[in-house]
Formats: C-alpha cells, structure tokens, sequence
C-alpha cells in the first residue's frame, strides 16, 4: 500500500489527494499506525520532510456541496432528520481529517517538535475512525455519506489560514472544534430519545476525543505564543477576529472547553451577547 521511505509530509499529502472517504481514512489510519510504530522505536524512523500540499483535498463525486443558506433544514426529531444529522456529522469528521494532515503539510517548513507531529497524526486517526462510525450509522439507517447534500464551507478556514499557522490553530481546533463541544450532547440526546444506541455509543466517543483535539490546539496555540514573547489570549482575540467570520455562538461548554484548555476569557469576550464577570 505504502512506500516505508515516505517522510510523514508525503504520507500527510497522500491522504489528501485520496478522494473517497473509506479510502482516505484506511490510508489516513494506515499512516497514523506507521508513525506510531516509528516513534515507539518498533520500525525505522519516519522524517518529517517538507511537501507542499493542495490547495483543496480531493473529495468524492458525492455529496453536492451546496453553500451554508442552501442545505436544507429538517427536524432532528423525524428519522430523516436523523440521517441529515449523521450524515453532517460524517461530513465534519471528514473535513477534520483533512484539516489535521493538512496542519502537518502544509507548515512542514516550520521548525516544531515532534510532538506537534504526534498530536495531530492520533488526531487524523481519530477523526478517521469518526467518520466510518458515522458511515457505518448511516448504512444501518439504509443510508450512506454521500446521499445528502452538505457543506460547501467547512474547508474555507483552511483556505483562509494557509500561510498562518497560529491563525489555523485559533480557528481550526480553538473555534471550530470547540463548537463540537458545545453542540454534540445535544445530539447525543436526540439520539437517545430515538433509541438509536449504536448513534448514542459512536457520538458518545466522538464527544469523548474531541476535547483532545482542542487541547492540542490550545497546548500548540499557547507553544508558539510562548516562542514568539506573544500574550495569548490578546493574539487568539486577534487572529480569531480575522479569520472567522461572525460572532462565537453561545451556549459555551464551558467544563469541556476548560478540560482543552480554553478559558472563558477567551471566547467569551468574541461571542454574541454579554459576558459574565468571570469571563471579562
């Protein structure tokens, strides 16, 4: 499948130029298990190297991508509104695969330490192994990823940040990710009321391994703050009013944002409506 003298920057551009999803996370996941063993000393060492990606991950024929305004809305609590809810949630976990070998690509040519590497390679394996749950949802439910139309604008804060890495970092897993934070239990009981324990068990671990990934964000955000004499929360205010477009969307997880590392100080002060006190 794979050649073993590929630098991990190549690995990381061959996931993206994969366009069908089963395909790109067995590979994703495949590459995630030879970094592993390479750093764990069970296999040769694997460089990091210096690639230079595309601008735009390959993707499947299938969904339609339709902008933000034109996907249609359908009530969570009817099956098909179900499957429109799987179906969105396996369409965010694979643009998070992308995203994360997309971080180690495209600034391979910035000097970091291997744990940056580290974090986001089980961050790739991990988003892949979301997806198939979320593929292996929808097929129970006759269904597959790829019947829906879907978001056409998950990939725009990759595009928006392509020669920022801390501007990546603030958007990707420090607003994005979060918002998964704040909005997955709310899902998890949908899915509990329709007694659908296979959704509740996938949604449960994504939920579960999801604060990892805003961690990394936070511990790699604050790193390169660190490094550049930077104060963190005046840049993450910063670049975050640059990149993102509108206004952070109470309510906030606030246990779960806290447990990666994000204090409300953070993102209170970006979001619609008053802060709390605490928060200002």
């Amino acid at each position: 499948m794979t050649n073993p003298a590929l630098t991990l920057a190549e690995m990381a551009r061959n996931v993206l130029t994969t366009a069908d999803g089963r395909e790109k996370t067995k590979l994703s996941r495949h590459y995630a298990t030879q970094w592993r063993a390479a750093r764990a000393g069970d296999a040769d060492p694997i460089d990091v190297g210096i690639t230079t990606p595309p601008l735009h991950p390959a993707r499947p024929a299938a969904p339609a991508l339709l902008d933000p305004r034109d996907v249609p809305k359908r009530k969570p609590g009817s099956p098909q509104g179900r499957i429109a809810l799987l179906h969105a949630v396996a369409h965010i976990e694979l643009n998070a695969v992308d995203l994360h070998w997309d971080i180690i690509a495209r600034f391979s040519h910035i000097p970091l330490p291997l744990g940056f590497y580290d974090d986001w390679v089980k961050s790739a394996d991990e988003e892949s192994k979301h997806f198939n749950l979320m593929c292996d949802c929808l097929e129970a439910e006759d269904s597959h990823y790829g019947a829906l139309p879907a978001h056409a604008g998950m990939w725009r804060a990759a595009e928006d940040t392509v020669d920022d890495l801390m501007g990546r970092l603030a958007v990707v897993p420090m607003v994005l990710e979060a918002r998964g934070l704040d909005v997955t239990p709310g899902m998890i009981e949908i899915f509990k009321r329709a007694k659908n324990t296979a959704a509740v068990a996938a949604l449960e671990e994504i939920y579960s391994e999801e604060v990892g990934h805003v961690a990394y964000g936070s511990k790699w955000f604050n790193f390169l703050c660190g490094r550049d004499n930077l104060d963190p929360k005046e840049t993450f205010h910063t670049l975050v009013q640059k990149y993102f477009h509108g206004a952070l969307k109470p309510p906030f997880n606030e246990e779960k944002r806290a447990d990666a590392g994000l204090p409300p100080d953070f993102y209170w002060p970006l979001a619609d409506g008053e802060a709390p006190a605490y928060a200002r």
